[in-house]
């Protein structure tokens, strides 16, 4: 993980957890905390239930700074000018609640499971407003997601599965 993450990502935890905030780390962090490859992503991207659920005044206290407002994150920089977006996409709801618990330099981060991270990035794929370079950026992460666990493909809806056939091979 890049050195600028390290103070953001604990005391993030450290602030959800002190609110009694339920979150999942997604994106490029968990995609980090979940393949053995090194992988560079300049944000830290959390979900949450709702934007009414994110601790502000706790954020502030910690060091962060909220940066404004781009439908649909929420745009914070916290430690070391670390990129911060909180996304409230009722799509992730239970992907929080199935968040695991990870250890990492002594913080408790909660990061949506690889199962949800497959499912999440499959759906990101198929969006047609996505920028094409995020939508090919999403299939390699699902690709990657599938070499290190090969196991995980049996978890696809029929849906996904068409979606996993139409990738470049």
């Amino acid at each position: 993980m890049e050195r600028t993450k390290r103070p953001a990502l604990p005391a993030l935890a450290q602030v959800f957890t002190q609110a009694n905030v339920p979150y999942a780390i997604v994106g490029g962090v968990a995609l980090q905390v979940h393949l053995t490859e090194p992988l560079t992503t300049l944000d830290i991207d959390m979900a949450v239930a709702t934007y009414n659920n994110i601790p502000r005044l706790r954020l502030e206290g910690a060091g962060f700074t909220r940066t404004g407002w781009f439908i649909p994150p929420e745009n914070w920089v916290g430690p070391q000018s670390t990129p911060v977006q909180f996304r409230d996409d009722p799509a992730l709801t239970e992907a929080i609640g199935g968040a695991e618990i990870i250890e990492i330099e002594a913080a408790s981060l909660c990061v949506i499971s690889r199962s949800d991270l497959l499912h999440e990035k499959l759906r990101a794929d198929s969006d047609p407003a996505r920028r094409r370079s995020k939508r090919l950026q999403d299939q390699a992460d699902v690709q990657a997601l599938l070499e290190s666990s090969p196991v995980l493909a049996q978890g696809l809806s029929v849906e996904e599965q068409a979606l996993l056939d139409q990738l470049p091979s």
